[in-house]
C-alpha cells in the first residue's frame, strides 16, 4: 500500500512539473529531460509512468477535462439560475487556472499542435456545451434578452474566456485572471441581461473575483 501511495504520489509529481513546463515554454521546447529534472526524479521513474511525452500531454489533457466537468457538476448542484451556474462555473475555472498549471497547461496543448485522443473531447468543444447548456436556460428563465442568438452567444464567450487568456500568457501575471473573467462578464452581461436583471449578476462577478483574489 505505501509503495502504491508512493507511486501515486511520483506520478502527480511528474504530471505538475511537466504541466508547469508545457504551460511556460510549450509542449515542443519542453524535453522528458527537462521534466525529469524539473520534478527531481530519475528518467526511470519517469519512464515507468510514462512512456513518451505525448503521454504525459494526454494524461494532463485528461486530468483538465476532468476538472472542467467536475467544476460543471458541482456548480450544478447549487440550485441557482442558469446564468448564475455559468458564471460561477467560469470563476471557477479560472480559479484553477491561478492556483495550478494543469488548467493552463491542458489549454495550451490543445491550442498548440497536440492532438486530443479519443475519447478525449476538447477542451473548446466541452466549454462550448457548458455555455449553450447554460445560456438557453438563461433565455428560459428570462436573465437573457429572447431574440439572443444562443449559440452565437456561447461561441464568443468561449472564445473571449479564451482569448484572455491566450493574450494574457505573455503579458499578465496568471493572478491578473480573475480581472479579466470579471470583465468579460461585466460586457456580456451588459449585452445579453435585461437592465433590471443585471445587478445581482454585476455584484457576483465582483464577489467571485474578490474570492479568488484577482488583483
Amino acid at each position: 500500500m505505501a509503495r502504491q501511495l508512493r507511486a501515486e504520489q511520483t506520478r502527480a509529481t511528474i504530471i505538475t512539473a511537466a504541466a508547469d513546463l508545457f504551460d511556460r515554454h510549450g509542449y515542443e521546447r519542453t524535453s522528458l529531460s527537462d521534466i525529469v529534472e524539473h520534478a527531481r526524479v530519475t528518467k526511470g521513474a519517469l519512464y515507468f509512468h510514462f512512456a513518451a511525452k505525448e503521454d504525459l500531454a494526454q494524461a494532463i489533457l485528461a486530468l483538465q477535462s476532468q476538472a472542467s466537468r467536475r467544476v460543471a457538476s458541482e456548480v450544478d448542484g447549487r440550485g441557482c439560475s442558469s446564468l448564475e451556474a455559468l458564471i460561477r462555473v467560469t470563476f471557477a475555472l479560472t480559479r484553477l487556472a491561478v492556483e495550478g498549471p494543469i488548467t493552463r497547461a491542458g489549454l495550451r496543448l490543445a491550442l498548440g499542435g497536440v492532438q486530443v485522443q479519443p475519447p478525449l473531447r476538447h477542451p473548446f468543444t466541452e466549454w462550448l456545451e457548458i455555455a449553450t447548456r447554460g445560456l438557453l436556460g438563461a433565455v428560459k428563465e428570462s436573465d437573457i434578452h429572447p431574440d439572443t442568438d444562443v449559440h452565437a452567444a456561447a461561441h464568443s464567450l468561449v472564445c473571449f474566456f479564451v482569448g484572455t487568456r491566450i493574450a494574457g500568457r505573455p503579458l499578465e501575471p496568471v493572478a491578473r485572471l480573475p480581472r479579466r473573467t470579471a470583465e468579460m462578464w461585466h460586457i456580456l452581461i451588459r449585452g445579453l441581461v435585461p437592465v433590471h436583471r443585471r445587478p445581482p449578476y454585476l455584484a457576483l462577478t465582483t464577489q467571485l473575483e474578490r474570492e479568488i483574489g484577482g488583483v
